[in-house]
């Protein structure tokens, strides 16, 4: 019975562990919100050194996937300042980052997700000439993403982009975009980006009440997103 009660405790205390939230890990995510909500690059260059820190003292891959979305968003912040050499070399160690996350847990829909996104994003940096090599990719990722978590909303964002930007020969579908876009913001209505991501794409089919709605939305969740305020820019024009 002592046995026994020994083993209670000691499983009770390795749970508590578990479950105990991550100080350090929340203070660098403060830094990742922050230059994810403005794009500037010193918070993002903060919450970059603080995650490169975090890499090298553990093995975890929630932190290389962490690392892997600050670059993807210094990403967008130099090519906002059409910054082209660091934008590439941001993109370069997101994948990094990224495939590690995956190479050590391959279970990780978010991750599988993110690096379909960075694969679109070497289209985009790279031209025509990269869709026919990381086209497949994007697809193999979000499918592979898609059977992990059907319920996860970042899965369907990545699939919107996906139907977003590939060419309509190639699978591209604006209403597929739109479908999978709202699909996400159904699933987590406090995401900004996703709401961005929906009037985008309303915006290119053609309904701008519905564009302006979603963008709407995406300024009261976030008041100070530079992505918004960016997309609210270019519709007002």
């Amino acid at each position: 019975m002592r046995l026994q009660t020994i083993l209670l405790l000691l499983l009770s205390s390795c749970l508590s562990l578990a479950q105990a939230p991550d100080p350090v890990l929340a203070d660098a995510l403060r830094l990742l919100e922050e230059g994810r909500t403005t794009l500037e690059e010193k918070p993002l260059a903060d919450a970059k050194n603080y995650f490169s820190r975090l890499v090298q003292t553990s093995g975890s891959p929630v932190y290389f996937y962490q690392l892997a979305r600050v670059d993807s968003y210094l990403v967008e912040s130099y090519a906002a300042r059409h910054e082209n050499k660091p934008a590439e070399q941001a993109l370069e160690e997101a994948i990094t980052a990224v495939q590690h996350s995956i190479g050590l847990d391959d279970k990780s829909a978010d991750a599988h997700s993110l690096l379909a996104d960075l694969y679109g994003r070497k289209i985009g940096l790279g031209g025509f000439l990269a869709g026919p090599r990381f086209g497949p990719k994007i697809v193999a990722e979000n499918k592979k993403a898609l059977e992990l978590a059907p319920g996860n909303p970042r899965v369907y964002a990545s699939l919107g982009r996906q139907y977003f930007y590939a060419p309509k020969m190639f699978g591209g579908d604006i209403n597929k975009a739109i479908e999978n876009f709202r699909k996400a913001t159904q699933l987590d209505p406090s995401s900004d980006e996703d709401f961005v991501w929906l009037a985008i794409a309303c915006r290119k089919n053609g309904n701008a009440a519905n564009a302006e709605k979603a963008l709407q939305q995406a300024v009261q969740l976030n008041p100070r997103s530079a992505f918004a305020k960016a997309t609210g820019a270019v519709q007002s024009k």
